[in-house]
């Protein structure tokens, strides 16, 4: 790997050095616990390297397709809004990545893709065009009631959330080349060099590399549903090779 990890694991998770690469590996379970496997290069003190204009390349598989997948995982960048591996800070959180949520969770965060799935997928809700939208948060739920409003209105909100993604149309259990592409002022997704998404919903930064599959599940519409938990699974892995990060 190009640059400095750390390794963490949960509720029987592994991360076990493979070829290249390494493969992240989660037990069946029942549901009643969390577990986690994870790479990352921001656990303990909580600082964040990673600034545009770079790019991160890797192969990756999965031990599943994603309908029979469970939990969240995926790879790229992030601010670690909650803490979950090190010192808590408070942070809206950021993110630029390739990222998988299985039903139940429910993500709704675009007008033109479901709240689960396989994507590429931008966020950044630090920044001062999204402060502006605390006072409209109420009606923007009430809004999002109304399917021809919401189509309307949420969209508005995206952008200045710097939100945007994409459904991801290869299997996901088969050996795929990931590059992401992200500069100040946008970002491109590819696998195996074929754009999945090109947008200038670009995070600010500075974030973490995160690589990591886990058997939780979140649930955040525009509606104001909101819910998390952890889902039962069978055994299942990620696997990652040839890991590059390259300042532009």
């Amino acid at each position: 790997m190009s640059a400095p990890t750390a390794l963490y694991t949960v509720g029987g998770g592994e991360v076990m050095p493979r070829g290249d690469g390494v493969r992240l590996t989660l037990p069946s379970l029942d549901g009643r616990r969390y577990a986690d496997a994870q790479v990352d290069d921001y656990r303990g003190e909580g600082e964040l390297r990673w600034r545009p204009p770079l790019r991160l390349t890797l192969r990756a598989r999965f031990s599943h397709d994603a309908a029979n997948l469970r939990g969240t995982a995926g790879f790229g960048f992030w601010n670690d809004p909650f803490g979950m591996t090190g010192r808590w800070r408070l942070r809206l959180p950021q993110t630029v990545w390739f990222f998988f949520a299985a039903p139940p969770s429910d993500l709704r965060l675009t007008t033109h893709a479901p709240g689960y799935g396989w994507k590429a997928a931008t966020l950044d809700a630090g920044r001062w065009q999204a402060r502006l939208l605390v006072p409209l948060a109420i009606p923007t739920m009430v809004a999002a009631w109304w399917p021809w409003l919401h189509r309307r209105v949420w969209p508005w909100v995206a952008r200045r959330l710097a939100i945007d993604e994409a459904m991801i149309p290869y299997a996901m259990d088969e050996w795929h080349e990931y590059a992401l592409t992200w500069h100040t002022h946008s970002v491109h997704c590819t696998v195996d060099d074929v754009t999945v998404l090109w947008t200038a919903a670009a995070p600010r930064g500075p974030l973490g590399l995160v690589i990591w599959i886990d058997n939780q599940y979140m649930v955040v519409t525009p509606q104001g549903r909101f819910g998390a938990g952890t889902a039962a699974t069978g055994a299942q892995w990620l696997e990652i090779a040839d890991l590059q990060i390259t300042p532009l």
